[in-house]
């Protein structure tokens, strides 16, 4: 038996947003033998434009019987049926939560008849529900109101049955398939051929724009997980309606996937992801020449428009550091914004300082680049060699005096201890802190994979 389910809400997610009617066909396989409609009471304002769209208005639905009335009925019809919609997923989510709310669990099998329709009667310009049904000839008296739409796509699933040659709607019920997990838009042959390999993946929209990036350590599994489960929150919902295909790129190893991830998101700005896009270091080490002519050191918050020649997370670190510069190169404490009074130097070089005038600048400056130079040199240059993503090949990652230069894949026979042999190989990318980080991470947790370069 099958449960043809249509509802009309006060928006787009079922954790913000209330039924304002509903309607279930009960299907037999060839004909409709049973039908359930009621308005609902949702607690909140219908928005003008769903009213507008609906016809359903807040007078209408003044009197009507509260969720909780109705759920048992509900529940009831639902029990043991296969649960039909168009874009099954949206309809679905929305009762199961609301069922929830009043104590009722659904757990039912899910058919779409969207997505059945895609390969069923393909070639069609449109498949909405309203446009489908127009195509085939299938009147609908009632549009976007439940019972009307429930009716329609009735007779569109009883069409479906009638031409499914193929057998897609029993593959689809089947226990291992993902059909009715996916998002209504995507053809589950983006799915299909995802590799349980390393990589980065795509989800582009129906204009092939790029919505969002991510990483797996096993392509399939990773963007299977983005559909498991029946999440109502308005950011999932929309995200999965959005989705219209699937790209991805190999990358060898999990750490590669890291890396091109942060690199492609800062690139495509995809509108879905978020926790990469601003990920900087907080703080760095500046330097700038005075009006006197003085260089002078700074640590301060991270400014785009100017380059750090350190960078860190904290301003206690970057302090620490230039603490110790200051020790060991004679530094001026007042000049490196350490010491902020107006009183004496307390610098290792207090009695005869720059800032008090007994040192000329040329001087001064000359132990700042000293200090400048060794900081530099401590700064790292090494490449983590790894597994590739074919036998034949390895996966480098370049530092180059502690800044990240860019990746690519080798050949296994490649000597790569070399820095000016090495370059060539690798496609330069621009970097940041987050990615210098996942690297030096990596680094120490697999000495074995980093290469010391000359």
């Amino acid at each position: 038996m099958y449960a043809i389910v249509d509802i009309e809400t006060t928006g787009g997610h079922a954790i913000a947003n209330g039924i304002t009617e509903i309607a279930i066909c009960i299907h037999d396989g060839t004909k409709v033998i049973e039908k359930y409609s009621t308005l609902i009471n949702p607690r909140r304002e219908i928005p003008f434009h769903i009213t507008t769209l609906t016809g359903i208005s807040n007078e209408m639905v003044k009197n009507a019987p509260f969720i909780e009335e109705v759920a048992a009925d509900i529940y009831k019809m639902l029990k043991g049926k296969i649960f039909v919609a168009h874009n099954v997923n949206f309809d679905y989510s929305f009762v199961r939560f609301h069922l929830a709310a009043c104590g009722y669990t659904l757990q039912n099998a899910k058919l779409c008849t969207l997505r059945l329709s895609r390969k069923i009667i393909p070639g069609y310009p449109s498949y909405s529900l309203g446009k489908l049904c127009h195509q085939l000839g299938i009147e609908n008296n009632a549009r976007h109101r439940a019972m009307g739409d429930a009716e329609a796509t009735a007779i569109l699933f009883s069409l479906l049955i009638q031409k499914d040659k193929d057998k897609y709607i029993t593959k689809a019920l089947k226990q291992n398939s993902k059909e009715q997990v996916l998002p209504p838009n995507l053809p589950k042959q983006d799915i299909e051929q995802l590799p349980n390999k390393p990589g980065i993946y795509y989800f582009h929209d129906q204009h092939g724009k790029v919505i969002y990036v991510g990483k797996a350590k096993s392509l399939y599994k990773r963007v299977c997980s983005h559909f498991s489960g029946n999440n109502p929150g308005p950011q999932r919902q929309e995200f999965l309606k959005n989705i219209y295909q699937i790209s991805y790129q190999l990358c060898g190893t999990e750490l590669v996937a890291f890396v091109l991830e942060a690199i492609e998101i800062k690139r495509l700005w995809p509108k879905y992801n978020q926790a990469l896009k601003r990920f900087e270091h907080a703080y760095g080490i500046y330097t700038f020449e005075d009006q006197r002519g003085f260089l002078r050191m700074a640590i301060d918050k991270q400014h785009k428009a100017m380059n750090a020649i350190y960078t860190c997370n904290s301003l206690a670190e970057g302090r620490n550091l230039l603490l110790q510069l200051i020790d060991a190169f004679e530094l001026c404490p007042k000049l490196c914004f350490i010491q902020t009074n107006t009183g004496a130097c307390t610098g290792p070089n207090k009695d005869q300082c720059a800032c008090e005038g007994f040192e000329t600048t040329e001087a001064y400056n000359t132990k700042v680049n000293r200090a400048i130079e060794k900081l530099n040199e401590a700064l790292p240059t090494y490449a983590i060699r790894d597994a590739g993503r074919t036998d034949n090949e390895h996966s480098c990652l370049l530092i180059e005096k502690g800044k990240f230069y860019g990746l690519g894949f080798i050949s296994s026979y490649l000597d790569a201890n070399n820095l000016v042999h090495l370059k060539p190989h690798l496609t330069a990318y621009p970097g940041n802190d987050y990615i210098k980080s996942i690297i030096a991470g990596y680094a120490t947790k697999f000495p074995d994979r980093k290469v010391q370069l000359s």
